[in-house]
């Protein structure tokens, strides 16, 4: 393969992977908010652990509070499937295949996770006062309202499984690249541990199931999401590694 082709190689077009790697980290820090907002800050002002009837009076009290959590989960979404593309854009040349791997087990993430938001907002219509429901009685109601909350909670922590087993392979191919930098790909490995360990605690030992595992990876998001949006990738780098692959992919 001649040097003419390398330098037309799709692989080594670089002049736009620092954008999508800025790109990539504003996304990081949406997602990072659409999180926290959706999966943190808003389940906690409406669930109260084993009481139906104050969860319950909450959900009515509180129901566009309860809405806004489903719109930044929505924006939480957007970003993980924007995520998906643009991280196995960055990650290609250090190994494609591998890079795909991760985009499959990202998605299967987020879906196992969309599958779960049904049961977040079904309490909003469980508590609606809708005629139909007028067969059950008000405590029934609110303790049907708290299981959809708990399932809702479980398919969370089904899903992590998939996002820990991507990030592994993520920080697997940032260790490997030489444009990013190690510790980055290190902290993500980390935090895939966690998510794998936190899931098949929630499965196994659901007593042992601490949200301190989970904090490797929270750090490791919005570390790379700072990082590439302040520093991008190392250009000539990338470069290497893209023309490395474009070598490697021409027959022989």
């Amino acid at each position: 393969m001649t040097a003419a082709q390398l330098r037309g190689s799709p692989t080594l077009r670089a002049a736009s992977v620092q954008t999508y790697a800025k790109i990539a980290g504003v996304v990081f820090l949406l997602s990072f908010v659409g999180g926290g907002i959706g999966e943190a800050y808003v389940p906690s002002q409406l669930i109260v652990a084993g009481n139906a009837t104050a969860t319950a009076h909450n959900i009515i009290a509180s129901n566009q509070l309860l809405r806004l959590g489903f719109v930044a989960y929505l924006l939480e979404a957007f970003t993980d499937v924007a995520l998906a593309f643009l991280l196995y854009v960055l990650l290609r040349p250090v190994h494609a295949n591998l890079a795909f791997l991760a985009v499959l087990f990202r998605l299967m993430a987020t879906a196992t996770f969309a599958f779960g938001e049904v049961f977040y907002f079904a309490p909003s219509l469980i508590l609606g006062g809708d005629a139909y429901l007028k067969t059950f009685s008000p405590e029934q109601l609110n303790t049907l309202a708290l299981l959809s909350f708990n399932v809702y909670g479980f398919a969370g922590g089904f899903s992590q499984v998939f996002y820990g087993i991507a990030s592994i392979v993520l920080g697997y191919l940032m260790w490997r690249s030489g444009y990013l930098p190690r510790a980055l790909g290190a902290l993500w490995v980390l935090g895939g541990l966690g998510f794998v360990a936190s899931t098949l605690a929630l499965v196994l030992a659901p007593a042992d199931a601490s949200p301190l595992l989970l904090v490797p990876q929270i750090l490791a998001t919005l570390s790379l999401g700072l990082w590439l949006l302040v520093r991008g990738v190392d250009i000539g780098k990338w470069q290497e590694r893209g023309a490395v692959a474009a070598y490697a992919s021409v027959p022989s």
